[in-house]
């Protein structure tokens, strides 16, 4: 970066600011990650969806930067659209059926040139204050591996089931016709440190925290991943690791 950042985490307040969000995300999911969608719009460089107008944006900036960006869809909210769009890819019964506060993450990235620092931990330090003043029990929503080749993520996948699968009463499945299962591997042939390394730092700290899996994952061809949905439980999180988000990062 070459330069000491002075970070803010605030929701988007205007048009201009989704459009900030949006082309952060083009340049994270299309341009770095080979992603597409059909409301992709590649000649202004805006990743989008018909889901954008309905979600609130939670946006990292350094100075006028943003430079990590959040999309939230509380349970209150939902009702507006209709669905999650998480929906497109796992039965969230369970979830539904608790009648418990929901809030489901999405879209999430910080730039590359900020990875590896204290902007995701600004930004998740936004969302716990977030959770907190709307009272959130629930926290849900894709995440995903890049590249779409399920024997290559076997190992990664397979831990994620053996050892982080959700209890019954929240535990989401996979649908469709690119739904696969996620235990590839019995436990006994799965390395876990392999799985490990070739786990996405953001899964990894959701899992830290006390995150856990749905059953099965969902081969997204278009965005080039596989998802799995992860599902926190605010009620059961660990809160060693919650405090470190919710106080200020230096």
């Amino acid at each position: 970066m070459g330069h000491s950042p002075k970070f803010t985490v605030r929701l988007a307040a205007s048009a201009d600011d989704i459009r900030a969000a949006q082309a952060l995300r083009y340049e994270v999911f299309v341009a770095e990650l080979g992603g597409t969608g059909p409301m992709v719009d590649h000649d202004a460089r805006l990743e989008k969806d018909q889901y954008d107008p309905f979600f609130e944006h939670l946006m990292l900036f350094d100075a006028e930067a943003c430079v990590g960006v959040y999309r939230l869809l509380s349970s209150d909210a939902m009702p507006k659209i209709g669905r999650y769009y998480s929906q497109d890819e796992f039965d969230l019964g369970p979830l539904k059926a608790s009648g418990r506060r929901l809030l489901e993450l999405g879209r999430s990235c910080v730039h590359k040139s900020y990875r590896g620092g204290a902007a995701l931990m600004h930004l998740w330090q936004g969302l716990s204050g977030y959770i907190a003043k709307n009272e959130v029990d629930i926290l849900f929503g894709v995440a995903s591996f890049h590249g779409t080749d399920v024997d290559a993520l076997a190992h990664p996948l397979s831990h994620l089931h053996h050892r982080f699968l959700a209890p019954p009463e929240l535990r989401v499945t996979a649908t469709g016709e690119t739904a696969v299962a996620m235990d590839q591997l019995g436990e006994e042939q799965t390395d876990a440190r392999r799985a490990l390394l070739e786990t996405p730092q953001l899964i990894k700290a959701y899992l830290r925290m006390g995150g856990m899996v749905g059953q099965g994952a969902w081969v997204d061809h278009a965005f080039n991943t596989v998802d799995v949905c992860m599902v926190l439980d605010m009620a059961r999180i660990d809160q060693k690791q919650a405090a470190l988000y919710q106080r200020a990062p230096r």
